[in-house]
């Protein structure tokens, strides 16, 4: 029995590691690449819009694919749509990497392979939080699903930092780093994850389609709501972390690796919180809300601040904070969208709210830059739609008083009211 024990506690562990380590290899699609952008412009001979279409290319195609890669996930299984969109993810940085010594460096070749890379990117940590959800249940979940938020913040604080290091070997060598981080992990994931037992065939689409609406009329509210809140937390945290990145390069004249030191520290503080937030809610639905509340009032609060302050240790600080209130958000939003659903529509649902994520990370630092000469109505504007959102989650997200069951038993009580998911 012992050992059966431990050897259930072995493959938990490597699960965990695996899965993990998803949205860290997704991450550094794109935040790995910022440090080589002015180097790639000065080689390709290209302006600065162009050389930003290397970055547009992958975040778009990605947040169009990753409902197409949760419907998927629902028809064919997570393990097939991550293995396969990691060896896609891969591959695209193989192409990336001819492209750039072809004749010296071929751009729109490499903005193709960009664009391939988007696409795998699409089945990788977005399905991989719905395979967390099926895999780990009850207290586990929201503990599991919180590290895998702190492994996604730990992936944006390594990668620019990572990024810088590679581009003293060649700007092109982390486009060969993909395949190298890609494949290993792929196979591991193949060999050591099981996706959970006894899972029914998945209805004809006809009938999935029918379950997905029912879905978003009886839960539509809370759902919207949740996916806007995840959506604008990370849009204003990037924004803010552009702001900040902008100021001391222009201002303080601080780049390289010890700017990504310095923007590493919001960063730190969201991996930390979260963590800390998935380990302490466990099932208690009605502390997510709580810290829900908590992270966007406090975001709201320190996003108002931001137009007066001039000095940059103070625009760490509100930085810092604005990734404690992240850290607090996020893993609570993330247990209640995954578990808000069975498993055969929890991928789309997940995939959706794993889409408008990558939006709000991709419109966030353009956005702030738009606005950049108009401070006052960039952070009041946030300010008071985050305190409208803090709202909209006191009225529409009636947390329930647990989450229980496990797979497609799962049950989700809110109040008076018993919801069971459409299988």
């Amino acid at each position: 029995m012992a050992v059966s024990q431990a050897a259930k506690q072995k493959s938990t562990t490597a699960s965990l590691i695996i899965l993990s380590s998803i949205p860290i290899i997704m991450v550094l699609g794109n935040s790995m690449l910022i440090p080589a952008l002015p180097t790639v412009e000065k080689t390709l001979n290209v302006s600065s819009l162009q050389v930003s279409l290397l970055i547009t290319l992958f975040s778009i195609p990605a947040g169009i694919t990753i409902p197409i890669a949760g419907i998927l996930a629902d028809r064919i299984g997570r393990k097939k749509v991550i293995f396969f969109s990691l060896l896609i993810y891969g591959l695209g940085g193989i192409l990336a990497g001819i492209s750039a010594l072809w004749n010296g460096g071929s751009y729109p070749f490499l903005l193709a392979s960009r664009i391939v890379q988007g696409i795998g990117a699409a089945g990788t940590a977005p399905i991989a939080m719905v395979l967390i959800s099926d895999l780990f249940q009850d207290k586990e979940r929201s503990k599991v699903l919180g590290i895998n938020e702190a492994a996604n913040a730990m992936g944006k604080v390594l990668s620019p930092i990572f990024g810088s290091l590679l581009l003293l070997i060649a700007w092109y060598a982390m486009f060969f780093v993909f395949p190298l981080f890609c494949l290993p992990i792929a196979i591991a994931l193949w060999k050591a994850i099981e996706e959970p037992a006894g899972k029914q065939e998945p209805p004809p689409l006809k009938q999935y389609w029918s379950n997905i609406k029912k879905i978003f009329r009886r839960k539509g509210k809370w759902l919207v709501t949740a996916f806007l809140a995840g959506s604008f937390t990370l849009f204003s945290l990037f924004g803010v972390l552009f702001h900040l990145s902008d100021l001391l390069e222009k201002t303080y004249h601080i780049d390289g690796v010890k700017k990504g030191f310095i923007l590493a520290i919001p960063l730190l503080a969201l991996c930390c919180v979260a963590y800390w937030a998935g380990t302490h809610t466990k099932n208690k639905t009605s502390q997510m809300k709580k810290f829900i509340l908590i992270g966007l009032g406090s975001t709201a609060l320190f996003i108002a601040t931001l137009p007066f302050i001039k000095s940059v240790v103070w625009m760490v600080t509100i930085s810092f904070f604005l990734g404690i209130g992240a850290g607090l958000t996020m893993p609570c939003l993330n247990t209640l969208i995954t578990s808000s659903v069975g498993l055969q529509q929890r991928g789309i649902i997940t995939s959706l709210y794993g889409s408008v994520r990558f939006f709000g990370v991709a419109f966030g630092p353009p956005t702030f830059e738009a606005l950049s000469n108009r401070p006052y109505l960039l952070f009041f504007s946030q300010a008071i739609l985050f305190l409208l959102l803090c709202a909209a989650v006191a009225i529409f997200i009636h947390a329930p008083q647990r989450i229980r069951g496990k797979g497609e038993n799962y049950r989700l009580y809110i109040r008076k009211k018993r919801f069971q998911p459409t299988s």
